[in-house]
């Protein structure tokens, strides 16, 4: 079983998804600390030809606090403002029609928590995409207290009965292949290839948020983007 294990993250990148598509089971790390300025509730579409943050509003959000414990401002109005930014930026879109309905129900899911709100978006994309990589937030699914880093993600892997853990690149420093191999564990990581394809600006701006994806190009095109990665095993 190959395991992928990220922090939730809202509508998320490309890359995330090829990460998520290229696991048999992706754990949905939300019990390690909060990132302040970081990915979990915000991300960037295209407006008016010019990539824009969007960040989804949280009440009292802190360092201190673990991910799964930061909840959802319940902003109406907020909700409003983002739907009809993505109403109007997108509404020409090829696939406007198929794909707005899957950010509203997300978006407008009467949930606290924000990774609730992370898992349930990523059920409800991985469902359009018919993607078929089970998704498991890790709070309440595996008992990992007092490990940290490294141990941590082989305790989970070896909880998972996973033959091969994937690894975003960004972490090809942080891990010794012997210490997963000790537990019967090919480690690798994955590079992701961020194809361009036709957006409404002057020239093609990589790594937007997956709305951005969906919106111009077919699943049918998107799943093709999602095979399209370099995956190196550790040295």
């Amino acid at each position: 079983m190959k395991i992928a294990i990220m922090q939730p993250y809202l509508f998320p990148y490309l890359g995330y998804f090829q990460l998520l598509a290229a696991a048999d089971k992706f754990v949905m790390l939300d019990d390690v600390h909060f990132i302040n300025k970081g990915w979990i509730n915000r991300n960037r579409i295209l407006i008016n030809g010019h990539s824009t943050m969007f960040t989804l509003p949280l009440d009292q959000a802190s360092q201190n606090k673990l991910i799964k414990d930061i909840q959802v401002k319940q902003d109406k109005r907020w909700v409003s403002k983002f739907l009809k930014s993505i109403e109007m930026s997108y509404k020409k879109a090829p696939y406007f029609k198929g794909v707005f309905p899957l950010i509203q129900t997300a978006i407008e899911r009467e949930v606290v928590g924000i990774s609730d709100m992370v898992y349930y978006s990523l059920l409800e994309i991985n469902k359009y995409l018919k993607i078929e990589t089970e998704i498991v937030p890790h709070s309440g699914s595996y008992d990992t207290k007092g490990l940290q880093g490294q141990d941590r993600i082989i305790e989970i892997c070896s909880l998972c009965g996973a033959s091969d853990y994937i690894n975003p690149i960004g972490g090809l420093e942080l891990y010794d292949r012997a210490k997963f191999e000790e537990r019967n564990i090919n480690l690798s990581f994955l590079s992701p290839v961020l194809d361009p394809y036709p957006q409404h600006s002057d020239v093609f701006i990589a790594g937007l948020s997956i709305i951005d994806v969906l919106m111009q190009n077919s699943p049918e095109q998107v799943n093709l983007f999602l095979k399209n990665y370099n995956l190196l095993n550790a040295k």
